[in-house]
């Protein structure tokens, strides 16, 4: 604090003055007080007036050198921190809803709206790789991409649950990111080998916001946290993958061995009426020696003859390649074997071995057939 302390004679008259400071010596303490004196003697007609004054002020106010530094505020850590949060949230809540979306398909059995794919999206979205234990897989997914969206916007907000720290909550997020990123790792595994030219936007979607919750993660626990949480992940991603392949091997349907089947032979009706031009085809088939290669129990084979009819049917020049029936020990019969037969239905058209059903028009130019001066079939 200062204070002031005036001692005033007055007295009208020519002034003079004089000035005297008298200041601390540096090597004093801090806590030295400032002392300034002002001297002012007025001389004149009517005498003197001395006038003393007194200012007093702390030193150490105006010493800034001796002051303490201030520690550096930690809002740029924590803004940090609320950045990545706010990262979970909204990514998490893109996922959330996407997953969301496709829970709803699955549960009311509709189809997805595929932008990029068509049909082949729907399939693998309808596919026994979209259950895991019974559970379809948009369930699962919605409920990880939804605690991370909620963790995020918790910690945002500081409003954490059930006692947890924030560093509980690091470490929850980091196990949950985890595994989602090693279940889509998976996941794009079995659509590049099981699903080879499949393409499904949903899956590459849920992929990329994995992917990048993953590297969002990383990048705020920074290399040595990382290192030492590694153990973690590698659990994790271990526990992933082998009850990912557990569910798959246990609910994918499997061949039975040879050993297994006895299928007696049977004969099949076709029940469809010939055309005119389907019985010209199937009387040019036979005339140039085309041989069509089939088995009692393929459907396939079955609806390749209803494309000809009943009638054209009989005209075709047909193999049956398991006459005695299929059990353990039959073999392929000589023709089919001869012929290097594998799947059927199979065609053998001028040397050139045509595999698998088979259109009308496919039949006809690999004849030779002309439908030019016929009537297409109805």
């Amino acid at each position: 604090m200062a204070s002031l302390v005036n001692i005033s004679f007055s007295s009208p008259s020519f002034v003079s003055r004089r000035t005297l400071s008298f200041f601390p010596s540096p090597s004093l303490p801090s806590s030295t007080s400032l002392f300034k004196f002002n001297f002012t003697k007025k001389i004149g007609y009517g005498g003197e007036s001395p006038i003393l004054r007194l200012k007093c002020s702390p030193e150490s106010a105006r010493d800034t050198e001796s002051e303490p530094e201030t520690p550096p505020s930690s809002s740029s850590a924590s803004s940090i921190d609320i950045s990545t949060y706010s990262w979970y949230a909204g990514i998490g809540g893109v996922g959330f809803l996407e997953t969301a979306y496709l829970t709803y398909l699955k549960l009311s059995n509709s189809e997805a709206f595929c932008p990029i794919g068509g049909g082949t999206c729907s399939d693998i979205l309808n596919s026994d790789y979209a259950l895991v234990f019974g559970v379809p897989l948009p369930v699962i997914g919605m409920f990880s991409y939804g605690l991370v969206a909620t963790l995020g916007l918790l910690v945002t907000q500081k409003k954490l649950p059930f006692g947890l720290s924030e560093a509980d909550t690091r470490v929850i997020l980091l196990g949950s990111i985890t595994a989602m990123a090693a279940a889509s790792a998976y996941f794009l595994y079995i659509l590049t080998t099981k699903f080879s030219g499949a393409s499904c936007i949903y899956c590459l979607m849920s992929a990329l916001l994995s992917f990048s919750l993953f590297f969002i993660t990383l990048k705020d626990f920074g290399l040595q946290e990382i290192q030492k949480a590694a153990w973690l992940q590698l659990c994790v991603t271990a526990l992933v993958i082998a009850s990912l392949s557990a569910s798959y091997n246990d609910s994918l349907p499997t061949l039975s061995s040879s050993a297994d089947v006895d299928i007696p032979f049977y004969t099949t009706e076709v029940t469809t009426k010939s055309s005119p031009l389907t019985l010209s085809l199937a009387s040019h088939l036979r005339s140039i020696g085309a041989k069509m290669y089939g088995a009692f129990w393929c459907s396939h084979c079955l609806e390749q003859k209803e494309i000809f009819g009943r009638e054209a049917a009989k005209l075709l020049d047909y193999v049956e390649c398991f006459p005695d029936g299929y059990r353990k020990g039959v073999k392929i019969a000589k023709a089919c074997a001869e012929a290097g037969i594998e799947g059927f239905p199979a065609w053998v058209i001028d040397g050139q071995v045509l595999s698998g059903e088979q259109t009308f028009l496919d039949l006809a130019q690999a004849s030779g057939f002309d439908v030019d001066n016929s009537n297409r079939p109805n």
